[in-house]
């Protein structure tokens, strides 16, 4: 009978690792992997995601006549500033529709330092913000959209969401 217990153990641990190494696995592939786009920011500067591979990226879908979009501006411009050498990425993507220049007012009006682009048709279907906006995906370094947020995001929830994916 003790020759069965001591075998049981080493049973008993490789079960217990296979389960957790599988599950490690299985949550990695959950994750999908985020189309690639290029925008044009409103400098005529190049996005793609490609171009950011290896960063934290955030992609803020929202509009000048938003309320709750204009209240977590403040916010992540100064997150951006604190983690913008530090790998991390935001850009605001405006879904206006009243054209380019109205937006650009906006941003040098309320002093956006994170690159902001026009939305476009394909990227509004690649990544699906929804209805309601303020929307921000959460890319990983890995490219992998790991988590929708969808209403007003604080500076605290921002910042914890780029610390946690940055030490990643």
């Amino acid at each position: 009978m003790k020759r069965f217990k001591w075998l049981f153990i080493p049973l008993a641990l490789m079960l217990v690792l296979s389960v957790y190494a599988e599950n490690a696995i299985a949550q990695e592939k959950d994750y999908p992997d985020a189309p690639d786009f290029t925008l044009t920011d409103l400098s005529g500067n190049k996005i793609s995601l490609s171009g950011l591979n290896g960063k934290v990226i955030f992609l803020n879908f929202w509009a000048t006549w938003c309320p709750p979009c204009k209240k977590e501006i403040p916010g992540f411009i100064e997150i951006y500033e604190k983690y913008k050498d530090q790998e991390m990425v935001i850009v605001g993507i405006s879904l206006d529709k009243t054209g380019t220049d109205s937006v650009r007012d906006f941003v040098e009006k309320v002093k956006i330092t994170y690159p902001v682009a026009m939305g476009t048709n394909d990227i509004v279907n690649d990544y699906k913000p929804g209805r309601f906006i303020p929307t921000t995906i959460i890319v990983d370094k890995n490219g992998k959209i790991r988590h929708k947020h969808v209403g007003y995001m604080d500076k605290d929830t921002l910042e914890k969401n780029f610390l946690d994916l940055n030490k990643e």
